[in-house]
């Protein structure tokens, strides 16, 4: 006899919908969403469909019908609980739009805590779309099959930042100047932290001198190489996330 296929599939789809999502009870998507599941993936009537609420974990659910306009689903096996994330912040500057995507989306895969865009002086950018940064954060949290989204915080100016920072987290404040190496220094400061990211062209002397004044502030370097953005963003959250044990 052939062997009963595995369900859910490991290809079915995933979505984060709202929630909270229960055993039986059936969930309604409209719009781009609708229209991916049924256009796009075209699930069928007892299809299964992977979802996350981003409060109870992942689940199995089964197509109940699915038109153009919506998918009706529900949720009949619970697979794992939501995720432990780790309690690490990433306090961005804002960058070209398409370099701060890219910082939006592996923020999310590599598992921060709440992402905060900053406004700083050497700032190219000076708004983000905040529908459209939750996308891309939900989408590289779907891809990647994680069961919880990072917090998104609206852009805030970093001398505001710094007078609302909390007593007991640690800002990590990546200098291009130069500070203590960031892979001993993390390993030294499991949580709560956060890492302070500079826009192109850096923080200028005044901003610097704001940061290093705060009695949280801990500037790190990021070796000899002078980083652009998004990649001094990448490379630093993985190397906390690794001295962190999440790797």
């Amino acid at each position: 006899m052939p062997a009963t296929p595995a369900w859910p599939p490991r290809s079915a789809p995933r979505l984060f919908v709202n929630g909270p999502l229960a055993m039986g009870a059936a969930v309604t998507v409209e719009g781009n969403q609708a229209h991916y599941l049924a256009s796009v993936m075209r699930v069928r009537e007892g299809d299964a469909v992977i979802l996350c609420d981003n409060l109870t974990g992942e689940w199995a659910a089964r197509v109940v019908s699915a038109g153009k306009r919506e998918v009706v689903l529900e949720p009949a096996e619970k697979l794992r609980e939501r995720e432990q994330v780790p309690d690490f912040w990433l306090c961005a500057a804002l960058l070209k739009r398409d370099r701060f995507d890219l910082v939006l989306e592996k923020a999310s895969e590599l598992g921060v805590r709440r992402i905060q865009p900053v406004l700083a002086r050497r700032c190219v950018a000076d708004k983000l779309n905040l529908e459209r940064a939750g996308a891309i954060v939900t989408e590289a949290a779907e891809q990647c099959a994680r069961t919880a989204l990072p917090e998104l915080a609206e852009p805030v100016r970093l001398d505001a930042l710094l007078r609302g920072w909390p007593g007991d987290r640690t800002l990590f404040f990546a200098d291009e100047l130069g500070g203590e190496p960031a892979a001993k220094a993390f390993a030294a400061n499991p949580g709560p932290a956060a890492l302070l990211i500079g826009p192109e062209g850096g923080f200028d002397d005044a901003e610097r001198a704001a940061v290093r004044a705060l009695p949280q502030a801990r500037a790190i370097g990021l070796g000899p190489r002078i980083l652009r953005g998004e990649t001094a963003a990448i490379a630093a959250v993985s190397l906390w996330m690794a001295a962190a044990g999440d790797w």
